[in-house]
């Protein structure tokens, strides 16, 4: 009996720190994204790969990382750099694909790994693009109500040209019901970065569409929630001021 309860107190111990490491990474993601630092957002990624396991919980949080880093690369043209990341997402995608976790989840990343690739093959953008559209449909399918779905599902609509049916009325849309669906769990909000990079691409979108007014209710959302997030604080927001006095 003694031995027994010495492995569950064990067990209960790595679950324990499991937990606490998944919720440190969380916050460090958290700062080093509201505060430009993603030299430390790489760092974090970085350490993560290295020591990965197959655990679900583990890859679930770093593909959300990468998933991250490889959106900045791309933004800030680090094209190599950017496919290496992706390669090690992909990789650790289909490890959680073949444990069988969450396919709505899987189909969303895979959307969004589709995008990317046509940022990094622009020439393929038509095929890629195709594929994108693909797992983001299945991936609502497999359930409408998971706010990185229609995060997804928005932006393959929105980089998508008009003339292949590409609307950013559509993506709008399904940004502002994935913003709706994050906040019915405000709990799950704290230390999200997921969830300004949202509120941050859906300004954004207002301001492509010349609907400045509503891009500055959902920057003034973003600086609500977290009034140090630099990117809004000092680029977005002012830029957004500076079009709206002229």
């Amino acid at each position: 009996m003694e031995r027994k309860n010495d492995i569950i107190i064990t067990l209960f111990l790595v679950f324990f720190l499991s937990v606490s490491a998944f919720a440190s990474n969380k916050e460090k993601i958290y700062l080093a994204y509201i505060n430009n630092r993603m030299d430390e957002w790489k760092t974090i990624i970085d350490s993560l790969e290295q020591n990965k396991t197959e655990n679900t919980g583990y890859l679930n949080e770093l593909v959300n990382y990468q998933y991250g880093y490889i959106g900045y690369c791309l933004g800030a043209d680090k094209k190599k750099e950017a496919k290496n990341y992706l390669d090690l997402a992909e990789e650790n995608l289909e490890t959680l694909e073949e444990k069988k976790f969450n396919p709505a989840l899987i189909n969303a990343y895979k959307a969004a790994f589709w995008g990317f690739k046509i940022g990094i093959q622009p020439i393929k953008a038509p095929i890629y693009g195709r594929r994108s559209i693909k797992h983001a449909d299945l991936s609502l399918e497999q359930n409408n109500e998971l706010p990185f779905a229609h995060v997804q599902y928005g932006n393959a609509y929105f980089y998508m040209p008009a003339v292949f049916g590409g609307s950013k009325e559509v993506a709008i849309e399904h940004f502002l019901l994935a913003i709706e669906q994050m906040e019915k769990k405000p709990a799950e909000l704290e230390n999200d970065w997921n969830y300004l990079s949202l509120l941050s691409l859906t300004g954004q979108s207002y301001e492509e569409l010349n609907e400045l007014t509503k891009a500055q209710v959902i920057y003034e959302k973003a600086l609500k929630f977290e009034p140090n997030f630099k990117w809004v604080k000092d680029e977005l927001y002012p830029d957004l001021k500076t079009k709206l006095e002229k």
